[in-house]
């Protein structure tokens, strides 16, 4: 069985998807992890040495490479792969099961400012225009997001709640 997470960053994905893979018995895959060991650099590092560009490209590679692997896994991706190239056709075409962990904005803002530093894609915006920036960027990910197989409404749900929803989606 091949799951994967999708959604904004501070949906929870890989928390969810730790747990998700513990209660299944499965290995649990962090996209942006695999592409740093692969390529032995941060995703910082990447971004700054090779330039998005060359870092979609690896996340492409890369996410065809899980597929290719026919194993079990929980896979968390980062929050931009399905927007970018083919990946969320490739990941509703190899599973059907991908999930999108939607949160409202209020709660998204909660849970990013307090771990603003270690999110490039934010760091350097005022708390106060973090609401209308998050509404923009959601809204143009949306689109992709919502492709997914599945919609779990995450809101303030406690981790094992969000896991019990999306084990009784499975197919």
């Amino acid at each position: 069985m091949q799951i994967v997470l999708i959604g904004y960053m501070g949906s929870g994905k890989s928390t969810v998807g730790k747990e998700l893979a513990k209660q299944l018995k499965i290995n649990f895959l962090d996209l942006d992890s695999y592409i740093e060991q692969k390529y032995e650099m941060t995703i910082s590092e990447l971004f700054s040495a090779k330039g998005e560009i060359f870092f979609r490209k690896a996340e492409i590679v890369c996410l065809n490479e899980v597929f290719a692997s026919k194993e079990d896994f929980v896979l968390s991706t980062g929050g931009g792969t399905p927007c970018y190239g083919d990946n969320i056709n490739v990941m509703t075409s190899n599973t059907k099961n991908v999930f999108y962990l939607n949160v409202p904005i209020p709660e998204l803002i909660k849970r990013l400012v307090k771990e603003k530093e270690h999110r490039p894609l934010i760091a350097n915006i005022p708390e106060n225009e973090l609401p209308e920036f998050l509404g923009a960027h959601l809204f143009e990910r949306s689109y992709f997001y919502t492709k997914a197989h599945h919609t779990i409404l995450v809101q303030q749900k406690e981790a094992s709640k969000v896991v019990n929803e999306i084990v009784a989606k499975l197919v």
